[in-house]
């Protein structure tokens, strides 16, 4: 068997179907949920009906005489937890506010008991029975809420290190020649992923084992043994599949020690499957957000000043925010730039990553900023982005890496028609419906985190690819296959990959769109291991000076380019000469300008994620344009979206299938994000969730989005990882909600800068 070399580096890899599709839709991938426990029972949560206050007792007579409860905890009579550091401050936890430790109330929904059954059945008709008495205070639920508390970001979070500036920003503000100052207001969403946030442990001795959808296995392994106070080698998480995840399985929940500490009590497998109304309170949403953009431009367009002041809504206990100026100070060139990021704290449970958790936010306001100020210079608003375009980011001077940015708009504005636009506001219709056309720049910083894969290769080309990684729905079983099978010249077919699982070699969490950078890194530098040690063992003997340059890693010689790819092997020849049926290898991966502690950090659950601003001598994004066209009625005010165009550029595109499908879901979930099909209501006098359901909570359907297209840029860029990749599952709902509303203001005259738009605030 001969295994031809791997192609040179592409643009793009194969459309291969997803590794895992027969899997999915014969039912036969296995959620947390649905793993096999001996003799389970089974627990319902019963969550806080304030937000503020204390409890005072529990009735819980009622509850215990349901058939078949096994034990009520509560506060009273919990397991003892140990403390965890907040995720974004280099913990583990999702929110540092702790279920169980003491009578008093944080936030709606928090977790206050838990009932344990023989059955689900029986779990949650006691819990519907369990009595709580409460002293309430009133509580504060946002922004205008009486008892808020604001504080600068910086200092505040270690996630969130520079409010960005350069220049003098209020001189060259005072000096241009044409100026915008503009607010804009973003609401809380929730994840509402189709897998519900479902625990499953159990004990074996004194060894734990999770079952529960997580982005981050090592990271949930680690925060829970630290929580429960036992060796973290004590503690497996298993995971194969996630129903879904957008950032909320990323962290550990403050339900998952406490499930375990229970089991651990009871000595039995315990199984809890919360509600979808609970999903919205016991893990993390995407905070609400108030922002103000002050531009000054020249007539001609050339920016001069920019200012971005942000803020953010907070629990009492978190100081978490997302800081999206990061990036909205560097997409355009300007000589003066200033910034701001605020923390607002309130009676909340505490805010978490969401799909484009910086992004999503603070480029609606930048980008309906840009468009705002192109009609106000007359100027065509994808002109405007043009003569604004920079190869250098402005805060630091670092140059991209790559960056397509117009290239995206070029391609997107030619399949959408915008030369078929007439600029002037309301000129557009079609019987009743005025048209508008919109666009906005999308942008995700391009991320990686060390990583480590085990890799088995028999001579019959069968091959094992092992890793922590995490199957979130995006295609990361396919890509990883690819991987190996082009690497070592093996049909696809014969690949198998197993992830989801702490157990296996440690991968960074599934967030920040670093997966496949970072496992698909990892896993091609240990096929190149395995290359290289089946050549040297098929080719004749080396000459001392390539074993010199081996030895010291200095110069190509035979192996190292076989290694690499540069020259065909063959497997069999190779097999035969080392005498031997099977090869594994194991490596550690470490992307450039990783800290030193990388890899320690990488085997216990942290996260070191470098690339995107924050790389020492260069810029990393991957970018991309977004148009579409609305039709608003005159005479209803209903708003329809028949068409998302986007292109995008994300550097190699290891599989076209895989990648279309995430951005088309991207695109979207973005228009989800600005009209009134997404976005979490809030009462006020409460602190409470209103539409916690799929029927009040609205998602996207076919018939919301008549057409979608999605075009993929060929993109190289040798400067950021080894396989060329850029992250795009979180880069196309950005910027979306900001075409949305630049497409209103088209079709109406009127300008949006509040989301959702709703249909009564519509003026025609």
């Amino acid at each position: 068997m001969t295994a031809a070399a791997p192609s040179p580096k592409a643009n793009m890899g194969q459309p291969v179907p997803r590794y895992d599709a027969a899997a999915k839709v014969t039912g036969r991938a296995t959620y947390a949920s649905d793993m096999p426990l001996d003799n389970p029972a089974y627990a319902f949560l019963v969550t806080s009906a304030i937000a503020k206050g204390r409890i005072d007792r529990f009735d819980l007579d009622e509850a215990k005489g349901v058939r078949g409860v096994i034990e009520i905890v509560t506060h009273e009579n919990a397991p003892k937890l140990r403390e965890s550091k907040l995720f974004s401050n280099g913990g583990y936890a999702g929110t540092t506010i702790q279920p169980l430790k003491s009578a008093e109330i944080a936030h709606d929904g928090q977790i206050i008991a838990v009932v344990v059954a023989e059955s689900y059945e029986a779990a949650r008709e006691a819990a519907n029975r369990v009595k709580v008495s409460y002293t309430a205070t009133a509580p504060s639920a946002s922004f205008d809420s009486p008892g808020t508390a604001t504080a600068a970001a910086k200092g505040q979070n270690a996630q969130f290190k520079e409010d960005p500036a350069v220049g003098d920003f209020a001189k060259a503000f005072d000096a241009a020649e044409i100026k915008l100052t503009a607010a804009y207001d973003t609401p809380t969403q929730h994840h509402n992923p189709m897998e519900l946030f479902s625990t499953s442990c159990a004990w074996m001795g004194d060894n734990l084992v999770i079952y529960e959808g997580s982005q981050f296995v090592y990271g949930l392994k680690h925060g829970v043994a630290e929580q429960l106070g036992i060796d973290a080698d004590k503690v497996r998480v298993v995971n194969p599949y996630v129903g879904g995840g957008f950032g909320s399985r990323g962290s550990m929940t403050p339900r998952t020690a406490i499930i375990a500490g229970i089991a651990k009590r009871l000595g039995r497998p315990i199984k809890l499957v919360p509600t979808r109304d609970q999903g919205f309170t016991i893990t993390t949403h995407r905070a609400e957000t108030r922002q103000e953009i002050k531009l000054g431009a020249n007539r001609d367009g050339k920016l001069l000043a920019l200012r971005h002041e942000g803020a953010e809504v907070s629990s009492r206990a978190d100081a978490y925010c997302v800081g999206g100026t990061k990036t909205t100070t560097r997409l355009y060139a300007c000589p003066n730039v200033d910034s701001l990021v605020s923390i607002v704290r309130a009676d909340r449970n505490t805010p978490g990553f969401m799909r484009s958790p910086p992004e999503v936010p603070y480029l609606f306001a930048l980008e309906s900023a840009m468009d705002e100020l192109a009609v106000k210079l007359n100027m065509d608003p994808v002109e405007l982005r043009r003569i604004n375009d920079t190869t250098n980011e402005p805060i630091g001077g670092k140059p991209y890496t790559s960056r397509s940015l117009m290239a995206c708009f070029d391609e997107a504005a030619k399949a959408f028609g915008w030369a078929q636009r007439s600029p002037q506001p309301k000129s557009m219709s079609d019987g009743d419906w005025l048209i508008g056309y919109g666009c906005a720049a999308t942008c995700y910083p391009t991320q990686m985190g060390s990583s480590a894969a085990r890799v088995r290769l028999q001579r019959d080309g069968r091959t094992r690819v092992e890793i922590a990684g995490h199957e979130i729905g995006t295609g990361a079983y396919t890509v990883i296959a690819q991987t190996a099978a082009e690497r070592l010249g093996v049909p696809l077919e014969k690949v198998a990959v197993f992830m989801g699982d702490s157990d296996l070699p440690p991968a960074p969490v599934a967030g920040g769109s670093n997966s496949t950078a970072s496992t698909c890194s990892a896993v091609m530098m240990v096929c190149d291991q395995i290359r290289q040690r089946l050549f040297k063992a098929a080719m004749p003997a080396q000459s001392l000076t390539d074993r010199a340059k081996e030895t010291v890693g200095l110069g190509q010689t035979p192996a190292t380019q076989a290694a690499k790819g540069d020259r065909p092997l063959d497997i069999e020849k190779a097999f035969d000469a080392l005498g031997v049926g099977v090869v594994e290898e194991y490596g550690e991966w470490k992307p450039e300008g990783a800290p030193l502690d990388s890899f320690r950090a990488m085997h216990n659950g942290q996260v070191r994620l470098v690339g995107g601003h924050a790389m020492k001598d260069q810029i990393a994004y991957a970018f991309g344009a977004e148009f579409v066209e609305v039709r608003v009625n005159r005479f209803t005010h209903e708003i329809r979206c028949p068409r998302l165009v986007g292109a995008f550029a994300a550097g190699r595109i290891m599989n076209p299938r895989t990648a279309r499908s995430q951005l088309m879901g991207g695109l979207i979930w973005g228009m989800s994000s600005a009209l009134l099909l997404e976005a979490t209501e809030i009462d006020e006098r409460n602190a409470r969730y209103v539409n916690d359901n799929l029927a009040d909570y609205l998602v996207p359907v076919n018939a919301d989005v008549a057409g979608v297209e999605v075009i993929l840029l060929s993109e190289q860029d040798d400067r950021i990882n080894p396989v060329g990749v850029k992250g795009l599952g979180e880069l196309a709902n950005v910027g979306t909600n900001a075409a949305i509303c630049n497409a209103i203001h088209h079709a109406t005259g009127q300008r949006i800068r509040k989301l959702p738009v709703r249909l009564e605030n519509i003026e025609v």
